[in-house]
């Protein structure tokens, strides 16, 4: 495989990794980022911290990908160490010192000095360790010691694959999110959560901290004060709002929070929205944005990227991709199996576009039978777990925390439409189960239980994927909102834009002219028609090519779009006003 490179790895300053605060709705002064170059070696997964390191390696890019500097796979029996010094800045320590990790794939644990402080497993969450104790004047020697057996056991795994190929990818190691330390005082705001009330004209609010305490509240709207309020810690809270401005994606408008606790002041925003599920007048179950239904034109989003493999170079990389699709006309991204930094959702939320989350699988392969599309009529049932590839129980308990782990994190994010636990069966298990505590965790967002596959007939979406054959209205409908959340596909090489030799799609097209047709006539033919009869939401397969599978508008460097707007502008704003003319 050859690598490319996008514009803005070639511009990467490896003095200046992904510099921006990596948490923008609880941002707080007493920052320090420790991106850059670390110290890494490879060793036996059983061996000790080696007393050489191998080389530098460029944190936050794991050492799969070309901007690592490493270029090297971790193998299941490895175990890859990091490590590097730090000094605090002076007046940095406030009381406490925290630790953070947007996320390290796939278990590791973590020195401080030569004192173990914490470990970690799961390689799409952000955790946090309190370090304080364990500092000393001057250099501080940090170490990060990882595990990665990726496909080979039950862990979340997501398209990763150690033997890559079609629609599996290069499997990826180690810290690929952003690792910051952040001083605190000793009482400190832990967390806020923000439960939008659109018909009472308020915001709930409740400030989470590990001590009880009284916290100010003040929301701006622009520069303008429009809330001051003073509430209990730990407590929910409505803090009423003045004639609220709603968030939608044509007018993406959010207010800027400031919330004061003793010592401490926290930054953050929310947005006035609400999801949900209605019928329009023809009687069609519809998703519904602040009560009205609200047609979802969706692309599939990956977070692929040739250089940084799950690390997007920049946050304009990130900009780029979500702007680009708005351009084009698409109001939602599906994001598939994988867990975003939270800087890719603050620029959905200020951008305007909308949200599915997909949960990370895991688990073992599954039997034939699971593995490929149900036919016609056939239910297979997701309580035979052996059948479907979970019967390890370890594994199902760590896919129900990480469930809850997933909401708990993306909870606040305004854009966030609908949540995906399941698709196409990978790791699925319980379904039913995964929607009941979905609903307990978040009651505001529907749920697509089952994606494409091995429907259990739960929560509130009926989920179709279909690729290669004409898309027709299903005749077992039921009352759920009917939506194709996978379809397209269709590949084209672009010479020069391509890292591998293979060619993956679903329908293959030799150029840009035979693509735009066949995908002019698939909207126009197959999906324009059946949003009259309930069609309610789409996700075109995808926003960017992946290694081998080059079915995306983009190539996978993003420098090229397959598709000129002129030609799919006019097609995504007929999906739309197709939608709103039947509610």
């Amino acid at each position: 495989m050859t690598n490319a490179t996008t514009v803005w790895g070639a511009m990467l300053d490896p003095q200046a990794v992904l510099p921006e605060y990596p948490r923008p709705q609880l941002v707080r002064d007493g920052y320090l980022n420790l991106n850059g170059y670390w110290d890494y070696a490879v060793t036996a997964a059983e061996a000790n911290a080696p007393h050489r390191y191998d080389g530098r390696i460029l944190v936050p890019f794991s050492p799969e990908a070309p901007l690592s500097g490493v270029n090297r796979q971790l193998q299941p029996d490895e175990r890859l160490w990091y490590r590097r010094t730090f000094r605090l800045p002076a007046g940095f320590h406030r009381g406490r010192v925290l630790l953070h990790f947007g996320a390290v794939d796939q278990s590791c644990e973590i020195y401080c000095n030569g004192a173990a402080v914490g470990s970690h497993v799961g390689g799409y969450l952000a955790f946090t360790l309190d370090i304080t104790d364990h500092l000393i004047d001057g250099d501080n020697v940090l170490v990060v010691a990882v595990r990665d057996v990726s496909d080979t056991a039950f862990h979340s795994t997501g398209k990763q694959r150690l033997r890559r190929g079609g629609i599996w990818y290069t499997a990826q190691s180690g810290i690929w999110q952003t690792v910051w330390l952040e001083s605190v005082p000793p009482v400190y705001v832990r967390d806020i959560t923000y439960v939008p009330r659109l018909d009472r004209d308020s915001v709930e609010v409740t400030v989470h901290t590990d001590t009880a305490a009284t916290a100010g509240v003040t929301v701006y709207d622009g520069d303008d004060i429009v809330a001051s309020v003073r509430l209990e810690t730990d407590v929910a809270t409505e803090v009423p709002l003045p004639s609220p401005r709603w968030w939608t994606p044509q007018d993406p408008h959010l207010y800027r929070v400031t919330v004061t606790l003793t010592d401490d002041v926290v930054h953050g925003y929310f947005g006035m929205r609400s999801f949900g599920l209605g019928l329009d007048e023809s009687g069609h179950r519809r998703l519904l944005l602040n009560g009205r239904p609200f047609f979802h034109a969706g692309v599939l989003d990956q977070g692929y990227w040739p250089d940084g493999l799950y690390t997007a170079p920049s946050d304009e990389a990130m900009i780029h991709d979500i702007q680009t699709m708005k351009d084009l006309g698409f109001t939602m991204l599906r994001k598939h199996i994988k867990i975003e930094p939270l800087r890719w959702y603050h620029h959905c939320d200020r951008l305007g576009m909308l949200v599915w989350q997909d949960l990370v699988n895991g688990g073992a392969p599954a039997a034939p039978e699971v593995a490929k599309p149900p036919a016609a009529g056939e239910h297979l049932d997701d309580t035979d777990v052996e059948r479907f590839g979970r019967g390890d129980a370890a594994g199902r308990e760590e896919f129900k925390a990480e469930l809850e782990q997933t909401v708990s994190l993306l909870r606040n994010v305004v854009s966030l439409a609908v949540w995906v636990p399941f698709n196409e069966g990978w790791g699925q298990f319980h379904a039913d189960d995964a929607v009941d505590r979905l609903r307990v965790l978040d009651p505001s967002r529907p749920i697509d239980q089952a994606s494409g596959w091995h429907d259990q007939g739960g929560g509130d979406i009926h989920s179709i994927h279909v690729y290669v054959d004409d898309f027709v209205m299903p005749a077992d409908r039921d009352d759920r909102v009917l939506a194709l959340t996978e379809y397209g596909g269709y590949s084209l090489k672009v010479e020069g834009h391509h890292v591998g030799d293979e060619v993956f799609g679903y329908r293959g097209y030799e150029s840009a002219d035979e693509l735009g047709a066949a995908f002019a006539d698939l909207h126009r033919r197959q999906i324009l028609p059946a949003i009259a009869e309930g069609l309610s939401a789409t996700v075109y397969t995808q926003l960017s090519d992946v290694e081998d599978e080059l079915n995306g508008l983009l190539t996978y460097d993003r420098k090229v779009v397959k598709l000129p707007s002129s030609l799919v502008t006019p097609l995504t704003r007929r999906l739309r006003i197709e939608g709103a003319r039947h509610i």
